[in-house]
């Protein structure tokens, strides 16, 4: 694999993930419990989208082939979502602009879904890893959303309230389905559930899969009931977190050469994966919560 594939995905996410680690220091330091992981959701998702941005401008012409064939102009669109994807992370890592980053970032990704997984997952439909695919990008577009929600509701929280409830939906589901996932398929790494199975390194690993998947079942019923919901939202993340950080990071560690973005796209979804689901927590409701949207224009 040639080496700008492998230095710039690594670089930026590097990059974003300790400029956004400063801009959240603030937050991080004034909250407490579950509170200061959600202060961390912004550098959970930029870092991510830097990653995912550097694979799209350092291969594009790799990346254009998830472009669907009818579109025209396939290579420009893959560095047109490389650049989207870094303006993004900016945006998110900095706290500026969210406004405006936020729903064009839902937005693309519900278009990810229209366009290409759910054809995908219409064409394969007992391929449970076209489903996975397709829920894992709504979720995304949810925690965008959710996101999006927050930041409305200092001017119409009527309005924030529905687009916040939506993005209930678009988490809550898929994680019922990755947990229901867990319990039919324990071999397999927990998190988001791909196509990797636990290393042999991992210690009771059946129990960790089923413990995860308990995890994501109880929580995304909470959060579709909208009860207990901000807690269940955060637990998720913090799981996710615990996964990152002492499965997947190990395990990007360890990569040769050959492996390294594989295990480092198993890294930016599952921390992807948490910050989505930490974007909702913090849009819920918490009667001791002390936040503001209104220092983020």
């Amino acid at each position: 694999m040639d080496s700008p594939f492998i230095f710039w995905p690594c670089f930026l996410g590097l990059v974003f993930l300790i400029i956004g680690l400063v801009y959240s220091r603030k937050e991080f330091s004034a909250a407490t419990g579950l509170d200061k992981l959600i202060a961390l959701s912004y550098v959970f998702v930029a870092a991510p989208l830097a990653v995912f941005a550097g694979e799209h401008l350092a291969g594009p012409r790799i990346l254009m082939q998830l472009v669907p064939p009818w579109m025209p102009a396939r290579l420009f669109w893959a560095y047109f979502v490389g650049v989207a994807l870094l303006a993004a992370a900016l945006s998110l890592s900095v706290k500026k602009c969210i406004r405006w980053s936020a729903p064009l970032l839902a937005a693309m990704f519900f278009l990810f879904v229209l366009m290409m997984d759910i054809p995908a997952t219409i064409a394969n439909p007992h391929n449970r890893q076209f489903w996975t695919l397709a829920l894992r990008e709504t979720s995304f577009g949810g925690g965008a959303l959710a996101l999006t929600g927050f930041m409305m509701q200092q001017d119409n929280r009527r309005h924030a309230k529905t687009v916040i409830s939506i993005a209930r939906f678009c988490i809550g589901i898929p994680l019922i389905f990755y947990g229901v996932e867990h319990f039919l398929f324990p071999a397999f790494a927990p998190g988001v559930p791909l196509p990797k199975l636990t290393p042999h390194w991992v210690p009771i690993p059946y129990f960790w899969a089923y413990l995860v998947g308990a995890v994501l079942v109880v929580s995304g019923i909470a959060i579709l009931l909208n009860k207990r919901s901000r807690i269940a939202a955060a637990c998720v993340g913090l799981v996710m977190t615990l996964l990152t950080l002492f499965l997947y990071t190990p395990l990007l560690a360890m990569a040769t050469k050959a492996s390294l973005i594989t295990e480092l796209n198993y890294v930016a979804d599952t921390l992807f994966f948490g910050g989505t689901v930490l974007f909702l927590a913090m849009a819920l409701p918490a009667d001791n919560r002390k936040k503001s949207a209104s220092h983020l224009q």
